[in-house]
């Protein structure tokens, strides 16, 4: 249900730019800051403060190539904010229908409430100066700003996919999906598309999902048919294959490590309520907050622990466990098109200590394993030294672990199934499965 603004829409502008400052200038992701600014408005309003913030980090080299063209020298101090408010009046100027009128005039009244009036000047001129240069018409040669992604990450990638390259990169600057998990224990998939077809919502169905269906346009998730009633789940494509790849049955018992918020855990137990006890462990408590959330919605059950995954002796009760997935920490590089503010808050060295946490916490799970048992190594990251390489590495450091393939295609030199973003409307993620003997 739509609510009534609490807040003028003539502050839509200087709020989104505080936002983008936070992100770029102190480092905060976009789940920190950016409820809380939306939280004072219309729902029309909310989803127009998303669509310019993200849109400026999709596209911020090409941005920021445009500021450096026409700003002689940076902005400094309180003045630093104005920044993102000319980067934000470019975005709409180059990539939105807003009117040239509105962009100029609406983005110059902001330096009011931004409190940097003394350079309304300036950003009126620079935002004229853009439009009379014709800068978004121009060729951009340099393919690092073209990809929208830092130079860092740039590299890796090229040295990593020289051949998708300039597809992968094109395809993380692109607006995800909305995909849907249709919850079996309640109503079967069948039964939930007539329930969307009445309502006039059209999907599409993918051949490798049982329980999956993509939204054709973005909707109001909770007005959709059974919300309430726990019928469906947002997950995308690519995180719903986890429970598939694991495959728990009846009487099993099961562990989801690194499990917030939960999406993975729940569909587990969709998949095979009969579990001789499933345990969700996340180290952070209040972001076990939204499993306990999903589980109730969804009217399901498991055991939450906050708890240290690698130090087990203050959690784990000394049964080894039959399966457990390890939806290890990592870079979120393969859920950049869904959340672009990670490209701006991951740093290239966060790589090496990252690789080395999810060596620690795949020893560890190893370890709580019983012989028989399957390990499920997944993360949403693209880059090969969170994954394939990972996995090459442990099993050449575990001669009691074999791999055993996820899809059919071969998995010798590459172990597991790399999924980039975009493929079959899916974000980017890996899996490996692993067997103790």
């Amino acid at each position: 249900m739509s609510t009534s603004p609490r807040k003028s829409s003539k502050f839509l502008r200087p709020d989104a730019a505080k936002v983008l400052f936070q992100i770029l200038e102190n480092g905060q992701s976009a789940r920190e800051c950016l409820p809380k600014i939306q939280e004072n408005y219309s729902d029309k309003d909310k989803a127009w403060l998303q669509e310019m913030v993200y849109g400026v980090l999709r596209h911020l080299p090409v941005l920021q190539s445009w500021l450096r063209i026409l700003l002689d020298k940076p902005l400094k101090n309180k003045y630093k904010v104005a920044e993102h408010l000319i980067m934000l009046g470019f975005y709409q100027l180059a990539f939105t229908r807003v009117s040239t009128h509105a962009a100029v005039s609406e983005t110059v009244a902001a330096t009011r409430q931004l409190k940097v009036e003394p350079l309304k000047g300036l950003v009126n001129a620079l935002l004229r100066n853009f439009i009379r240069q014709e800068l978004d018409k121009q060729d951009i040669k340099e393919p690092q700003v073209r990809s929208g992604l830092p130079k860092w990450l740039f590299k890796r990638l090229q040295a990593a996919y020289p051949d998708q390259l300039e597809a992968l990169c094109e395809e993380m600057q692109q607006r995800p999906p909305i995909w849907l998990r249709v919850n079996r224990q309640v109503i079967d998939k069948d039964k939930y598309l007539a329930l969307l077809d009445e309502q006039g919502v059209a999907c599409e169905l993918s051949s490798e999902h049982s329980d999956g269906l993509i939204l054709q346009k973005s909707q109001d998730i909770t007005q959709l048919p059974g919300y309430q009633q726990g019928m469906f789940a947002v997950q995308d494509g690519a995180a719903q294959l986890a429970a598939a790849y694991l495959n728990a049955q009846e009487g099993d018992l099961v562990l989801d490590c690194c499990a917030a918020p939960g999406g993975k855990t729940c569909h587990i137990l969709e998949r095979q309520p009969n579990l001789s006890k499933c345990i969700a462990l996340d180290i952070d408590d209040s972001r076990l907050d939204r499993v306990r959330e999903n589980l109730s919605r969804l009217n399901l059950k498991a055991d939450l622990v906050a708890a240290d995954a690698t130090q087990t002796e203050s959690w784990w009760d000394g049964v080894l466990f039959d399966r457990i997935l390890l939806d290890a920490p990592c870079s979120a590089t393969g859920v950049i098109r869904r959340h672009p503010d990670i490209k701006w808050l991951r740093k290239n060295a966060d790589i090496d200590t990252l690789v080395t946490l999810q060596r620690q916490i795949l020893d560890t799970m190893w370890r709580i394993l019983k012989p028989g048992g399957t390990l499920l190594y997944a993360t949403c990251s693209i880059l090969p030294e969170e994954n394939y390489l990972q996995i090459n590495a442990f099993l050449q450091n575990n001669p009691d672990a074999s791999l055993i393939p996820v899809c059919n295609e071969t998995e010798n030199a590459n172990p597991g199934r790399q999924i980039l973003p975009g493929e079959k409307q899916m974000d980017g993620f890996y899996y490996a499965r692993l067997l103790k003997s």
